[in-house]
């Protein structure tokens, strides 16, 4: 197991950076957020262009057939600009949702769709406080005169008012299964919710026999846990981009402001304080490079790597935002900085796929501590 990034993925970085070096958050993240789809449509089809939506499917299917941790540095810049997308959505909950089921027919029509860019996907499962069940919540799919309907409500779904399809897992007769509902569907209302993190985009979705198309799946449960999993680590190379970013913001400013006479990074307080951002940094990036790792070559140990990704990275995530806010003092509390979008995303981040409680008791059960 390398800890350390390939040439070829050292590229794959540079190349997604300059990228988004105009976005990095500037006027462009600002005006994308409060769109009405909540992100810049150019900058989505110049991604797929670049060929990053569809890293983790294979190459028949229209993909790059790279794995994740080539999907993890894309991320993890992503994240450092705070750059508005559905990406986790698309790229990562639909995408590797799809990869986990059975269904051929279904990976052959949608994936090269959602690799091209062409198709928004996300995945509805949550519902409230209940989380991820396994059993598929209150949603119900019933089967009427020949065809499933849904009835239930899903939220908070990820990009969920404005994907093309949604991917919805729901309680059946039978068992949980997974369905495919189209985001213009009959009986299916779409609400925005207003969160704390104002670049993430989240809704409400209601169904009321909604039309589905049931895929095929010999163990739903199982493929759940599987995208939970995949989730968690992808959420963390996206908190780690963050991280980095916020880190460095902070540290240039205690280079420059000056404070009683003396640049604050002078002050032992502020120095221990950026010590401790850049230790935490490195040991999210470690976390996050093992897990990724693990994704790829190693899937019996990917829970408890994705455990241990959002039980440490999140809350480490969480604190160095927090001192990026308290180091650039007053400034640090206004709209115009950036250091609110990384505090809003950082703790927004911490809670999206259960918190660092669950994930440590998580970790503790498959330590069996």
């Amino acid at each position: 197991m390398k800890l350390v990034l390939e040439p070829e993925q050292q590229e794959l970085r540079s190349t997604v950076r300059r990228f988004l070096a105009d976005r990095s958050p500037s006027a462009k993240v600002r005006e994308a957020m409060v769109s009405d789809r909540g992100y810049d449509a150019d900058l989505w089809n110049r991604m797929a262009g670049l060929g990053v939506l569809g890293l983790v499917v294979p190459d028949e299917l229209g993909g790059a057939g790279a794995g994740h941790v080539e999907r993890s540095v894309v991320l993890e810049e992503l994240g450092r600009a705070l750059t508005p997308s559905p990406f986790l959505a698309s790229a990562v909950l639909a995408t590797d949702a799809l990869l986990a089921l059975d269904d051929d027919a279904a990976r052959t029509e949608l994936l090269p769709r959602l690799a091209a860019g062409e198709l928004v996907a996300t995945v509805a499962v949550a519902e409230g406080g209940a989380g991820w069940d396994r059993e598929g919540g209150a949603t119900t799919a019933t089967e009427r005169g020949g065809r499933w309907e849904i009835d239930g409500t899903k939220t908070p779904v990820l990009a969920g008012d404005t994907a093309d399809l949604v991917l919805v897992y729901a309680r059946t007769p039978g068992g949980p299964g997974w369905f495919a509902v189209d985001g213009d569907a009959g009986g299916l209302t779409r609400t925005a919710l207003t969160g704390l993190d104002p670049t993430r985009r989240l809704a409400r979705l209601t169904f009321a026999a909604t039309p589905a198309r049931p895929l095929a799946c010999a163990d739903p449960a199982a493929a759940l846990d599987l995208v939970a999993d995949l989730a968690a680590v992808a959420l963390a190379a996206e908190q780690v981009g963050g991280m980095q970013r916020a880190m460095e913001l902070t540290v240039d400013y205690a280079k420059v402001r000056v404070q009683f006479g003396r640049l604050i990074g002078s002050y032992q307080a502020v120095k221990h304080g950026c010590a401790d951002m850049y230790s935490a940094w490195e040991h999210a990036v470690s976390v996050v490079r093992y897990a990724t790792w693990v994704a790829d070559h190693d899937r019996p140990e990917l829970p408890l790597a994705a455990a241990l990704a959002q039980a440490y990275v999140g809350p480490a995530y969480f604190a160095t935002a927090t001192g990026m806010v308290q180091y650039h003092g007053g400034v640090g509390y206004t709209w115009e900085h950036d250091a609110h979008l990384y505090y809003k995303r950082a703790k927004s981040s911490e809670l999206l796929f259960g918190s660092p409680a669950l994930h440590r008791t998580r970790l503790a059960d498959r330590l069996g501590v």
